[in-house]
């Protein structure tokens, strides 16, 4: 997970009187290498509206387009206490949620224990039993024993919604296949597997009165939850660590589940993963230092979106244009100066470009003081200049491409008009990613000007907590009204 620090007052404008003339010819050429015009953003989100198309489609395409059997919104009058599961990259987050009578409101309890390093790359059955070690711990430090043993007896079961947050394909919202570990995670023998069955057995192992009711994604949470308390919400968006988006779908326009039979307008929450948009590199505005990025990393050719607007990225290619400027004779940037901790990869993260385009004076003093402290570099104001274009150039083409997948829903949905609740830590922390990318938004769907934006992207609700609760709740009333699209193991359910 991407860490920020506390936002801070509002940035100063820039100056480049100073500049000399060889690092203003830089920054002339960073400008034209960064910036990402209409006609571009329009191109990428036309292509963006085919492979949203053909990732539906029986022969598939990039972007997986996965089904998530959430078959419908919440109507805010779901109820009951449920328990939200989620395995994120950083923290494993448990929750306790109760849904009330008031229609839209939810209480909530939760705790986080933190995910150990060798556990991602260590022995499955071991993280298993980790997780299912913090759920033991949770549900005894707020349940009297006697209430655990009493459902043991009763066979009565806490329903769960498990937020895993890796891409899996699911034919049920109780299962889930594993495509690809993500966020640092790469332990054997799990790619490929269904991860279901895993887990149930380590709560198995332990009594707990638990079931699993849903697996899902915490893009498709984010959509879930986002809409219980704003019915105009359409869409739900991760812009944090990686990037993601969740919309409703029709069953009939989803060829790759036909053979399922459903009604035609039956409503199917989509997954997309478009992190995999353009893997065949046919429209996005790629830098030599993206090539880089991508050929360096643990997975090349995969993740193409991703790798140019996800905070795991904006940091690391900062960095590389640093040192390639440093590496030109042409260029002169902290000359005489040891810059053996710029040539660490990701030794950068997007805080520090977040920190340096929030620097509210006109000397850039704070970044200064923070490439001192960071770097060991003594960077002068014309230096600073430049990184400072830089690190706007960087964070402005991040979230005006990041507006490209948003409009793409928008446009193949024919949505004129809603709510999208986004979430992450770019999204929540990055100064001017929403007005950046809000603008972006203008320029590719054509708004008129000086009205309110039919398309606001807005904070969502708690994705991986509370909507994984409302899908466990929703797949319990699915299964009570008798509607088994999708779920393998109805009993014990209800």
């Amino acid at each position: 997970m991407v860490e920020f620090p506390p936002r801070r007052k509002p940035s100063r404008k820039g100056s480049m009187a100073d500049v000399p003339k060889d690092l203003l010819e830089q920054i002339k050429d960073l400008e034209r290498l960064f910036t990402v015009d209409q006609a571009k953003l329009k191109e990428v989100t036309d292509h963006f509206v085919k492979e949203l198309e053909k990732g539906l489609s029986v022969e598939g395409g990039s972007i997986p387009m996965n089904p998530t059997w959430v078959m419908g919104y919440p109507d805010g009058h779901e109820t009951g206490t449920f328990l939200a599961l989620d395995m994120g990259g950083t923290n494993l987050r448990v929750c306790e949620i109760i849904l009330p009578e008031e229609k839209g409101e939810f209480e909530i309890i939760q705790s986080k224990y933190r995910m150990p390093e060798e556990l991602k790359t260590g022995d499955s059955e071991e993280l298993w039993e980790y997780i299912a070690d913090c759920l033991q711990q949770f549900i005894e430090y707020h349940h009297e024993v006697e209430d655990l043993a009493d459902m043991n007896d009763k066979k009565h079961k806490l329903p769960l919604g498990f937020t895993f947050s890796f891409p899996a394909s699911q034919e049920y919202i109780d299962h889930g296949v594993l495509q690809r570990w993500t966020k640092g995670f790469d332990i054997a023998g799990v790619e490929g597997k269904d991860v279901a069955p895993l887990f149930e057995a380590a709560l198995e192992k332990r009594s707990l009165p638990i079931k699993l009711s849903a697996l899902i994604n915490d893009t498709t949470g984010t959509l879930i939850a986002s809409h219980y308390t704003d019915d105009t919400m359409q869409i739900g968006c991760i812009f944090g660590t990686g990037c993601n988006a969740a919309y409703m779908e029709n069953c009939g326009s989803v060829p790759k589940i036909a053979h399922y039979d459903l009604p035609p307008d039956m409503p199917i929450a989509i997954n997309c993963e478009y992190g995999a948009f353009d893997n065949e590199h046919v429209v996005l505005p790629r830098t030599p230092f993206d090539l880089i990025i991508d050929e360096d990393s643990p997975r090349p050719g995969q993740q193409a979106f991703e790798k140019m607007i996800a905070g795991l990225y904006l940091g690391e290619l900062f960095r590389l244009v640093l040192v390639d400027l440093h590496d030109n004779k042409n260029v002169k940037i902290f000359e005489g100066q040891d810059i053996g901790k710029l040539h660490k990869a990701y030794s950068l993260d997007a805080s520090f470009l977040s920190f340096i385009e929030e620097d509210p004076f006109e000397n850039l003093s704070e970044t200064g003081e923070l490439f001192a402290k960071e770097l060991g570099i003594q960077a002068n104001k014309p230096e600073l200049e430049l990184c400072r274009r830089l690190a706007e150039l960087i964070g402005t083409r991040a979230a005006r491409l990041s507006a490209c997948g948003v409009a793409a829903i928008c446009k193949k949905k024919n949505i004129q008009s809603c709510h999208v609740g986004a979430d992450g830590s770019v999204f929540n922390k990055y100064p001017h990613f929403k007005a950046r990318g809000a603008q972006a938004l203008r320029e590719i769907l054509d708004w008129p000007k000086g009205k309110r934006d039919p398309v606001d992207i807005r904070a969502a609700e708690d994705g991986s907590g509370v909507g994984a609760a409302l899908i466990a709740a929703l797949t319990i009333k699915r299964v009570k009204a008798g509607n088994l699209a999708g779920i393998r193991h109805a009993e014990g359910m209800v």
